[in-house]
């Protein structure tokens, strides 16, 4: 299929920052006596912060503020975006097709903070629309962040071709009926 919109996660696909992330979550983790591991952070890829904090209370019987977490969270990330990286091969993507097909940004993140990633990255204004998981009820697993981003550039999903970097993203992906491409399997053949 000749895709005539492309849709890209932000996070550990145009954006080398899930190591960033890891260390803010370990960070406000810590401080706040919540076991969260590496392994399991990496798996819940896509998923929001706000939500993850909610899983991880009642699974250790917490009584935390989610919200407040989130944001803590996203505020011990901030000073660490200066050694932020593009993932050049699927931001060659993007470069690629600028101007020349609808591009969205379907995140699992909070506005706030992809926005000043895609600015950081230099690629803010390469997209025609941005949303996060406070634009959707259901954030990922679910399809609504990538549908309401195909909705947003005006492309049926049936016509999209959309990038992804966890298992999460993908169930996603598919769910809302789109071309799905893996950039975990596009970075191995890159580096092959």
């Amino acid at each position: 299929m000749e895709p005539r919109g492309l849709i890209f996660d932000c996070d550990g696909t145009l954006a080398d920052s899930m190591p960033l992330h890891w260390r803010a979550w370990n960070q406000t983790c810590t401080r706040h006596e919540i076991h969260f591991t590496e392994e399991r952070f990496y798996s819940l890829g896509g998923v929001p912060s706000r939500k993850i904090f909610a899983m991880l209370a009642e699974e250790q019987g917490l009584t935390i503020d989610p919200i407040a977490l989130s944001r803590e969270k996203e505020e011990a990330y901030l000073p660490m975006m200066p050694e932020l990286q593009p993932i050049e091969p699927v931001v060659a993507i993007a470069r690629a097709h600028r101007g020349r097909l609808p591009m969205a940004v379907a995140t699992g993140g909070q506005r706030r903070c992809i926005s000043k990633i895609l600015e950081h990255l230099g690629i803010a204004d390469w997209f025609d629309a941005l949303v996060t998981s406070e634009d959707v009820e259901n954030p990922k697993p679910a399809p609504d962040t990538f549908l309401k981003a195909a909705e947003q550039i005006g492309i049926d999903p049936a016509h999209c071709r959309a990038f992804e970097d966890t298992d999460l993203g993908m169930q996603a992906i598919r769910a809302s009926g789109m071309e799905a491409v893996d950039v975990r399997e596009l970075l191995k053949k890159e580096s092959a």
